[in-house]
């Protein structure tokens, strides 16, 4: 089971409140766990990454055991404390500006 946080704007519009568990098939990625969500929530979809090319929206931040794993390849397994849902997979909006 696959802990899963997703920023307030994004659980607003899934109509749910908390921490999502998901199962997710091995290899535990970044990429399959937004197609659970996906799946799950298909009001979220093109939200979290871009429905044609499927990339990451540039707002968007991946975390997990306190590492930002934004920039890795979507199909980089997670982390064992987040497969083994000991630690969450956060999914942050990020801001800019000065």
């Amino acid at each position: 089971m696959i802990r899963v946080l997703l920023p307030a704007h994004l659980r607003a519009l899934a109509r749910f409140e908390g921490e999502l568990q998901l199962d997710v098939d091995a290899p535990v990625t970044s990429a399959r766990v937004v197609d659970a969500i996906e799946a799950r929530y298909p009001m979220l979809l093109g939200t979290i990454r871009d429905r044609a090319t499927g990339k990451r929206r540039p707002y968007v931040r991946f975390f997990a055991c306190e590492r930002d794993l934004s920039h890795d390849a979507p199909d980089t397994p997670l982390p064992d404390r987040v497969t083994d849902g000991a630690e969450p997979f956060l999914i942050v909006g990020a801001m800019s500006g000065g």
